[in-house]
């Protein structure tokens, strides 16, 4: 039956198609009014057909459904591991504490937690043999899930300086390398996105940023997180997200590394807002949808108060029920790879890998990702999409509800901020000129907050 569904229709070409449109135009030109251009130099067409797709890619054979992912400071360990289990018990199915304090005990943080169907990340902004070590001790001794995120690069890219220098840094690695059983390299590629590149800078950069790893470090015979943030460019990021997972599997398989890359999602800050915040929670929703078609394997939704909040249950709970809704609800995990034979997201998927994969050839026929940021050549070509960005929003052409069109002006913020939202100064002696995250918003935030009483 359903083999014979449509045999009564004639198939219809692409040409018929641009025949049939161009007569709708009335003289119009179809280049001119239907056809635009993204920030990444790719022209999106008004319709896509299979006689101008060539179908390539299939992400994997079967998907393992995304995993929602709690994240928690850790300040004080009685209060995190309450906060985790009590986080588990609402939903997530994840947990990534944040450890700055090298003298927590893992074992007093883990206490009780469920670990025969839940993972746990533990983020390190330090590099510290002996605490990674304890990790992958608890994790061996008790059979449970866990992934360390440590990133030199990252620490580099985002702070200026190494947390020593490359070769002690480096050589810190290869002996975890040595040491640990558990994935512990992780690619903090989500301030790329922050700081205004485009998308296929993006790409070339984590491509980059993952082959310096590769090449400073001795059999690497464990997983690579990557860690992306993605913004409300629907298509554009589900198509982002499976360019990187096919950029990346291509470069692995050069080194002989067999294992897939594991894709931690957070919605960007760089198009939230103060303003009208509650828009926060529209905005971090599509981008979870973009971010579970496009692949993750666990996504921190970020609370529609991150910016000028401190951490809150109220917050926390409405960013893990988004998800909660998205997979229970609206059945985002019964279906394998769904964005597999879409001709756009195909056609975009793979104009955006070629592009990457230029660009990373380039940073390497100069020398590298590390010599590249050292140049300042990263960071002035991300300045340079900042600031390209930053016109279409300063002019009205990329609108953010609520902020730059429709505002509320009986909105007021000022006495509502815990945390300062705005980009930090910090005067000192860096190797590098760091990469600021920047949002959108921040200039014209700062005005109105001048002006309320």
């Amino acid at each position: 039956m359903w083999d014979n569904l449509f045999d009564a229709f004639e198939p219809v070409s692409s040409k018929q198609w641009k025949q049939q449109i161009q007569y709708e135009l009335k003289g119009a030109d179809y280049n001119d009014t239907l056809v635009w251009e993204s920030l990444e130099g790719i022209k999106v067409r008004p319709f896509y057909h299979e006689d101008e797709t060539e179908i390539k890619y299939t992400l994997k054979e079967s998907s393992v459904p995304f995993s929602i992912l709690q994240n928690i400071y850790v300040h004080d360990v009685t209060l995190s591991n309450k906060r985790a289990f009590d986080s588990i018990n609402r939903g997530a199915e994840s947990i990534r504490f944040t450890i700055e304090n090298q003298n927590v005990v893992v074992a007093d943080l883990m206490q009780n937690l469920p670990l025969e169907n839940t993972s746990y990340f533990f983020y390190l902004p330090f590099l510290s043999i002996d605490f990674v070590t304890k990790i992958n001790d608890y994790a061996s001794k008790n059979n449970a899930k866990c992934f360390i995120q440590v990133d030199p690069i990252g620490q580099l890219t985002r702070d200026g300086n190494w947390f020593e220098n490359l070769d002690k840094d480096f050589d810190k690695l290869n002996s975890i390398t040595a040491k640990t059983t558990i994935p512990f390299i992780t690619i903090n590629a989500g301030i790329y996105q922050n700081a205004g590149a485009n998308m296929v800078q993006q790409l070339a950069y984590t491509l980059a940023h993952a082959n310096e790893y590769f090449n400073r470090i001795k059999n690497i015979n464990q997983p690579i997180t990557i860690e992306v943030a993605v913004g409300t460019n629907y298509f554009f990021e589900i198509a982002k997200l499976r360019a990187l997972r096919l950029l990346f599997n291509t470069l692995a398989k050069e080194y002989n590394h067999t294992f897939d890359c594991h894709i931690v999602v957070t919605p960007t800050k760089r198009n939230k807002t103060l303003y009208d915040y509650n828009v926060n929670m529209l905005r971090t929703t599509t981008e979870c949808m973009s971010a579970i078609l496009g692949g993750a394997n666990s996504i921190a939704n970020l609370p529609y108060d991150a910016l000028y909040h401190k951490d809150n249950e109220f917050g926390d709970r409405i960013a893990r029920n988004q998800l909660l809704v998205l997979k229970h609800e609206s059945y985002f995990d019964k279906v394998n790879n769904a964005a597999d034979g879409a001709y756009y997201i195909e056609s975009l998927t793979e104009q955006l890998a070629e592009k990457g994969l230029l660009l990373f050839k380039e940073i390497e026929e100069k020398g590298g990702f590390i010599t590249q940021l050292i140049e300042g050549n990263i960071q002035k070509k991300i300045t340079e999409s900042n600031a390209k960005e930053q016109e279409l929003f300063d002019t009205g052409k990329e609108v953010l509800l609520g902020t730059n069109k429709y505002p509320n002006k009986n909105d007021k913020m000022k006495h509502d901020l815990e945390l300062y939202p705005f980009i930090k100064q910090n005067p000192r002696k860096t190797l590098i000129t760091p990469i600021i995250e920047k949002r959108l918003a921040e200039k014209l935030e700062q005005e109105r907050i001048a002006t309320e009483e």
